[in-house]
């Protein structure tokens, strides 16, 4: 009896063990490699982050997650100011504290959580209106705050939001032309080039990528 329940214990961990090879094999080795390898073949780009580059071949970012364009930070810290050469996205540190992101961290991402009737962010809100007039104002060109959209006053749900919509991207092509000593005709061509229609012509809305928007920018003020 009792070498008939050591031979069945023999059986049973022999049969486990093999299972357990067998799956790690399987699972931890075969099916990684087969995914990955499809996926590396299908869809390069998506597989390896979206990365995006600049004209020397250099990595600069993901298209897939937000970045901030910000001068230095004074001495003593405090919030950098934006670096109005470039294209600028939505705000991403809130409208002040509006969300819990504060640099476009990629450890942690969230928004507001305030109704629509918050006095705070609706004082947010009139002072990031405020800043986008007198950022993007120019001695030829007056922005008018009734022309000012949303995503350039709001920061995202996830804070990381890559993308800005076509009117705050136009809205911003007098500043870039004047601090980039460029024609404005020339940035117009560019947001035009950059700016990418609804997904199979009727999902969500027409999109600018800020990054890659301002990798052409760079692209071109190098080329001067």
């Amino acid at each position: 009896m009792t070498h008939n329940t050591v031979g069945n214990t023999a059986r049973v961990l022999g049969a486990g063990l093999r299972a357990l090879l067998v799956l790690t094999l399987v699972c931890g080795l075969l099916y990684p490699l087969a995914v990955t390898g499809v996926a590396q073949a299908l869809f390069p780009d998506k597989a390896n982050g979206s990365e995006i580059r600049d004209a020397g071949g250099q990595v600069v970012g993901s298209s897939l997650i937000g970045q901030r364009y910000d001068l230095p930070p004074e001495k003593g810290g405090g919030t950098p100011a934006p670096d109005l050469r470039w294209f600028q996205p939505r705000p991403s540190n809130g409208l002040g504290t509006n969300s819990v992101n504060t640099q476009y961290s990629l450890l942690l991402s969230g928004a507001t959580n305030r109704s629509g009737d918050n006095e705070e962010l609706i004082r947010w809100v009139r002072d990031a209106r405020a800043a986008v007039v007198r950022d993007n104002s120019t001695p030829t060109y007056e922005v008018n705050p009734a022309d000012i959209p949303a995503d350039a006053v709001t920061s995202s749900g996830s804070g990381l939001d890559p993308h800005i919509s076509p009117a705050y991207a136009k809205l911003q092509v007098h500043r870039v032309a004047a601090k980039n000593g460029l024609d404005v005709g020339e940035v117009e061509d560019l947001v035009a080039d950059h700016t990418a229609g609804r997904v199979l012509g009727f999902l969500g809305e027409p999109r600018v990528n800020v990054l890659e928007l301002n990798t052409a920018l760079r692209n071109l003020t190098r080329n001067r």
